[in-house]
């Protein structure tokens, strides 16, 4: 199976380009979603992370609170550490079965963490949405709210710009209009369909 690697800082618009795959009949694994499902409640990770960080990590309705999650491995590199050791190899292992389900002509991973982790390793190719960073701070804030310190800790502990450029094979540019948009997916696609039956 062929698979791209979709990727781009918080608030690029991965969602959108991963709805053109969609909307083409493309599978698209969206790490994000198996991130939640492998902390959903009565799962082992969840029970250790609650372990760890207590109660208090959790909901109301048991859940994990993602945000306080979020704001405790930004600011502590050693919790950070810890949570991805405990949650990576469980979101490799169902990225994996998800890929080994696949039926359609390539498949796309959608992963925001696609190169600061080992997921870059299943992929035979890498499509970057870029924005500018100014554009990517003022998406998030309007799309999720959220405190502007917070936004900016999430950016900074992504790859910069630059160095997620210069790992891209491909790049789709979301400054532009979204029929631009559309048109640099539409050529990126038909390059792929050709690139997964030549492999």
């Amino acid at each position: 199976m062929y698979i791209v690697g979709l990727t781009g800082g918080i608030g690029s618009g991965k969602t959108t380009v991963s709805q053109f795959f969609l909307n083409n009949n493309i599978e698209v694994i969206n790490s994000d979603a198996i991130s939640r499902e492998v902390v959903q409640p009565g799962t082992n990770a969840l029970a250790k992370i609650e372990e760890r960080f207590g109660a208090e990590i959790l909901t109301g309705s048991k859940t994990l609170n993602r945000p306080r999650m979020r704001s405790i491995i930004f600011k502590d590199e050693d919790q950070k550490d810890w949570l991805e050791n405990l949650l990576h190899p469980l979101i490799r292992d169902a990225i994996n079965r998800s890929i080994a389900c696949a039926k359609s002509d390539y498949v796309v991973l959608e992963s925001p963490l696609l190169l600061e982790t080992d997921q870059h390793k299943l992929v035979d190719r890498i499509l970057v949405v870029d924005i500018s960073p100014k554009t990517q701070l003022e998406r998030t804030l309007s799309r999720d709210g959220g405190s502007k310190d917070t936004i900016k800790s999430i950016i900074d502990s992504q790859l910069t710009r630059s160095e997620r450029l210069n790992r891209a094979d491909d790049v789709i540019n979301n400054e532009q209009d979204i029929q631009s948009v559309q048109s640099e997916f539409e050529s990126v696609h038909r390059n792929y369909l050709i690139l997964a039956r030549q492999k």
